[in-house]
């Protein structure tokens, strides 16, 4: 399947909430075919180079996402809501006419359902007390507490990390090893309960 890809400096995971404010003509036009088609578009951090300007060298591993919420505040910007589906891995990629890198991915699948790892009570627990300090409506919903990779995917949202290292939680196949790591990370913070 293609779509268009954009490369940004922050990572995306499923189930996450990105607030994206659009300016740039390709990224105008990318928005409005979305819009019009209900299409998702993918998330890449960026390997090389930067987010304006020439079409940066995206991470091979990405998230899908869709547009929820949108506004246009005035002639030549958007401002949206967008939400994390699914990781996807890139494949080839072009630049279209507009200067917008379109890639073929291919959607990862999600883990089988298996008994949660040993950590994962300690991290709801942690979740839970992190969101009974900010607020029920700071979290994406529905809130999936029995899904160890959504737990992990939003405790890593809260832990103050660089993008290279929410993308290698990103590209983490193993719901028991990413929240392994996850649990090691909040005891480093202190964030453990």
């Amino acid at each position: 399947m293609e779509m268009p890809i954009f490369p940004l400096s922050t990572v995306l995971f499923p189930g996450g909430v990105l607030p994206l404010k659009i300016f740039e003509q390709r990224y105008l036009e990318m928005t409005k075919e979305c819009l019009r088609n209900g299409t998702p578009f993918g998330v890449c951090m960026i390997r090389e180079g930067r987010e304006v300007g020439s079409p940066a060298l995206p991470s091979m591993t990405g998230c899908m996402a869709r547009i929820r919420e949108w506004d246009m505040p005035q002639l030549g910007i958007f401002l949206l809501i967008t939400e994390g589906t699914e990781r996807f891995r890139l494949g080839e990629m072009r630049i279209d006419r507009t200067g917008l890198l379109i890639g073929e991915v291919e959607a990862l699948p999600e883990a089988a359902d298996m008994p949660p790892p040993p950590e994962f009570d300690g991290c709801v627990a942690t979740l839970r007390t992190i969101v009974g300090k900010i607020g029920e409506d700071k979290l994406p919903s529905p809130a999936r507490y029995g899904d160890p990779a959504w737990v992990a995917y939003r405790l890593a949202e809260f832990l103050p990390l660089e993008a290279p290292a929410r993308q290698r939680l990103l590209e983490m196949e193993n719901p028991d090893l990413l929240m392994g790591v996850v649990a090691r990370l909040l005891r480093q913070h202190g964030l453990s309960v």
